[in-house]
């Protein structure tokens, strides 16, 4: 299986901790989407790309392991690896890391569909977008 890895390092923000400091928990899978973000910038394949090809991609799956705590200040370096599939869907794996100490503070996967924009309706084959998308990095 290809993978291709982008990696980004966010501080926490003061408005993602409770009282306590504590990141809330909910926090990580918008970690998540930052890292689907940069990664989609970095090999040209954000959601606007998307959005203009008249395909839209919804998340259908998500799931994150929790290791350990994170508070206001620290920072975290987020791993986000895109897995190949023949299925017409997309992938991707993340891990994030305190950038400090280099210890994994979680770890997860999404999965996310085609649909067209317009219909609204799943796509069962690989919409030609991606099918160039994949050639240009993944066998080039």
């Amino acid at each position: 299986m290809q993978t291709l890895t982008h990696t980004t390092e966010l501080e926490v923000k003061f408005s993602e901790a409770d009282p306590l400091g504590i990141v809330w928990h909910g926090h990580f899978i918008r970690y998540f989407e930052d890292g689907r973000e940069a990664f989609g910038e970095a090999y040209g394949i954000r959601y606007l790309d998307f959005y203009r090809s008249n395909i839209v991609v919804p998340i259908v799956s998500i799931h994150c392991d929790y290791k350990r705590i994170l508070r206001y200040g620290h920072k975290i370096r987020l791993e986000t690896t895109y897995h190949d599939s023949p299925a017409a869907k997309l992938i991707f794996h993340y891990a994030i890391y305190d950038a400090k100490t280099d210890e994994q503070v979680a770890k997860g996967n999404s999965t996310q569909v085609f649909m067209d924009k317009e219909k609204m309706e799943l796509m069962l084959t690989l919409p030609q977008f991606m099918t160039d998308w994949k050639e240009k990095w993944l066998k080039g």
